[in-house]
C-alpha cells in the first residue's frame, strides 16, 4: 500500500480522475441549498441532486470532487477509533454518461494500481435482489473482468449494498462495496464483508442511482442513470498508514499532541484520558468546519445551531475530564484553520468569527456547566443506593433552572450507571409548556397576532431588515433564523458574532 497524508491523497484522487475526463468542482457549504429534509450536507452527493435527476451541470456529466460532510448520527459513539462527526469524501460522478462497467474499471485500477492495495486482499459485495431491484448479477460479471475471484464477491442485502437515498426522498440504488481482507482467521463459515467481526474493512463504494425514492416509499425508475463514488478520506488514511484509529493521521495527530501538552495526559495511556482528548478534538474540528462555513452556522437551540452548540458544550464537558481550561478549544480551532486553509480557503477567511463565536459560547456556558455538574453531583449523591434510573423531573429541573443540556444529564447519568427517565423529562417538558404557553395566551389575549394589513407589513420588513444587516455590517452570511410577528412588534432573530452597537442599530434603521 501507498503511504500517503491527507494533502497527498486528496491530489492524487482528483488528478486521477481528472485524467479520466471528469472536472474537477468545489465542495459545496456544509448546509443543503434546496433540501429541508436534512441539517447538514451528509454525503457527496448531496449538492448534486438536481444535476443526478437530470439537470445539466455547467462542468459536464463528469465531475470529481472532495466534499466536505457532517453526520451526528453516531454522536454517541465518536471517542472510538473510526467515528468522526466531520469527514471528507472523495467522490466522482458520472451523470447519465458511464455507468458499472466503466465505473468498476475505474475503481478497481485506482485501488490497486494507484494506492498499491494487494489485489489477493480484495474483496468486493454487490447487492443480493429484493422486491424492489434484481439481483446485481451485472456488477458481479465486471469485477469478475477485472481478475476478481468469484470466491472474493459477495452478495449482500439492502442492508449492505443500497444506497440512499440522503433525505426522506431522492435518487437511490443499489451500490458494490470494495474491501480489503485484513488476514484475521473467518468468524464463522459464513464470514463476509458483511460481517462485524474486523475481517474485512471497506475501503470504497459505488453507487449505481438507478431509481428514484417517493414521499409514499415507491420506487420510480431515473430517466438518467448515473454513478456516484465514495470513499472517506480519514479511513482511507487509517488504512493506507496502518494506523489503529483516524485520530493518528495527519488530520488529528497535531490536536491530540496539543491537548496533552495542556492537560499533561499522555494519549493511550488511559482510556478514559484517550476518548476524552478524542471528543474534543473531533468536535472541535466540526465546530472550526460549521462556524466557518460560508453560510456561517451559529450556536442557538434550533437546527443546525443546537447541533452546533451541543457539539461545543460536549467538548467543554470533556475538557473538565482532561482537567483543562475551556479555552483549548479556541487554540485547537486556530490548530484546525492553519491545516486546512489551503484545501478550504474560506476557513482561514473566516477565522476570525470562528474564534468569537467559540469564546462568545465559551463565556455563555461556563457558569452553566459548572454549577450544573455540582447541581448533578448532590442529585446523584442523595439517590438510594438501589436506584438505577436517574429521574426526568429532576433531569428537567437540571435543563429548566440551570440551562443543562439533557443530553449531557442523560450521559454523565450513564457513566454513574443510570438509565435516565426520558419518558418522564418529556412529560415534565410537555408541562412546562403547556403552563408557559397558558400565560403567554392570558398576557397577549386581545388579537395580537391578528393577520391584518399591519402585520401583514411588518413581515414585508422582516425581508427589508435581513437586507439591511448584510448591507451594514457588511457579512452576507446573515441569515433570518427565526422571528415572531404580531401587529404590536417584530421581532428578528438572525446570526452574528456579537451584539450590534448603537450606531449600527441606527443605520441598520435607517436603511430599513
Amino acid at each position: 500500500m501507498k503511504q500517503l497524508n491527507s494533502s497527498e491523497l486528496r491530489k492524487l484522487y482528483l488528478d486521477y480522475y481528472k485524467s479520466k475526463g471528469h472536472a474537477v468542482i468545489g465542495s459545496a457549504s456544509l448546509i443543503p441549498e434546496n433540501d429541508p429534509t436534512v441539517l447538514f450536507t451528509t454525503a457527496g452527493m448531496h449538492p448534486l441532486v438536481p444535476y443526478l435527476l437530470g439537470e445539466k451541470h455547467p462542468a459536464g456529466n463528469r465531475l470529481t470532487d472532495v466534499q466536505v460532510c457532517v453526520r451526528t448520527g453516531d454522536i454517541d459513539e465518536v471517542g472510538d477509533a473510526t467515528h468522526c462527526t466531520f469527514f471528507e469524501m472523495l467522490g466522482r460522478w458520472s451523470l447519465g454518461d458511464y455507468f458499472k462497467e466503466y465505473a468498476i474499471a475505474c475503481s478497481y485500477d485506482f485501488l490497486i494500481n494507484q494506492l498499491e492495495f494487494d489485489k489477493d486482499k480484495f474483496a468486493v459485495t454487490v447487492f443480493a435482489g429484493d422486491e424492489d431491484c434484481p439481483r446485481d448479477e451485472e456488477s458481479a460479471s465486471y469485477w469478475k473482468a477485472q481478475g476478481v475471484p468469484e470466491d472474493h464477491i459477495f452478495y449482500c442485502n439492502k442492508k449492505h449494498n443500497w444506497w440512499g437515498p440522503a433525505g426522506i426522498t431522492g435518487p437511490c440504488g443499489p451500490d458494490t462495496e470494495m474491501f480489503i481482507d485484513t488476514g484475521k482467521p473467518k468468524c464463522s463459515d459464513d464470514c463476509s464483508p458483511a460481517c462485524d467481526c474486523g475481517k474485512y474493512v471497506e475501503i470504497g463504494n459505488d453507487v449505481f442511482m438507478q431509481y428514484f425514492k417517493n414521499a409514499d416509499g415507491t420506487f420510480s425508475p431515473l430517466k438518467q442513470k448515473n454513478v456516484d463514488e465514495g470513499m472517506g478520506l480519514e479511513r482511507m488514511l487509517c488504512i493506507l498508514n496502518g494506523y489503529k484509529s483516524v485520530y493518528e493521521t495527519d488530520l488529528f495527530a497535531f490536536a491530540i499532541k496539543k491537548l496533552e501538552e495542556l492537560s499533561g495526559k499522555t494519549y493511550g495511556k488511559d482510556e478514559t484520558m484517550t476518548v476524552a482528548m478524542r471528543i474534543i478534538a473531533d468536535h472541535t474540528r466540526t465546530a472550526t468546519f460549521l462556524l466557518g462555513d460560508p453560510k456561517g452556522v451559529s450556536p442557538s437551540n434550533v437546527d443546525q445551531g443546537y447541533v452546533l452548540r451541543r457539539l461545543i458544550r460536549r467538548a467543554m464537558r470533556y475538557c473538565r475530564t482532561l482537567g483543562i481550561d475551556d479555552g483549548a478549544l479556541v487554540e485547537l480551532a486556530k490548530l484546525y484553520v492553519a491545516k486546512y486553509e489551503e484545501a478550504y480557503p474560506y476557513i482561514k477567511e473566516n477565522e476570525g468569527r470562528i474564534v468569537s463565536e467559540l469564546e462568545a459560547e465559551k463565556d455563555k456556558f461556563a457558569k452553566t456547566i459548572e454549577q450544573g455538574l455540582k447541581e448533578f453531583d448532590k442529585i446523584v449523591a442523595h439517590l438510594p443506593e438501589n436506584m438505577t434510573v436517574f429521574p426526568g423531573k429532576t433531569a428537567f429541573r437540571l435543563y429548566d433552572t440551570y440551562g443543562f443540556p439533557i443530553e449531557m444529564t442523560a450521559e454523565l447519568a450513564k457513566e454513574k450507571g443510570y438509565t435516565l427517565d426520558k419518558e418522564g423529562y418529556d412529560k415534565a417538558f410537555a408541562d412546562h409548556q403547556a403552563l408557559s404557553k397558558a400565560g403567554a395566551e392570558q398576557k397577549f389575549k386581545g388579537g395580537l397576532a391578528d393577520g391584518g394589513e399591519l402585520t401583514a407589513r411588518l413581515h414585508s420588513a422582516t425581508h427589508l431588515l435581513n437586507a439591511a444587516l448584510k448591507l451594514v455590517l457588511h457579512d452576507d452570511s446573515i441569515q433570518q433564523k427565526g422571528s415572531n410577528i404580531t401587529s404590536e412588534r417584530l421581532r428578528f432573530d438572525f446570526n452574528f458574532p456579537r451584539p450590534l452597537t448603537q450606531e449600527e442599530i441606527a443605520e441598520v434603521e435607517k436603511v430599513v
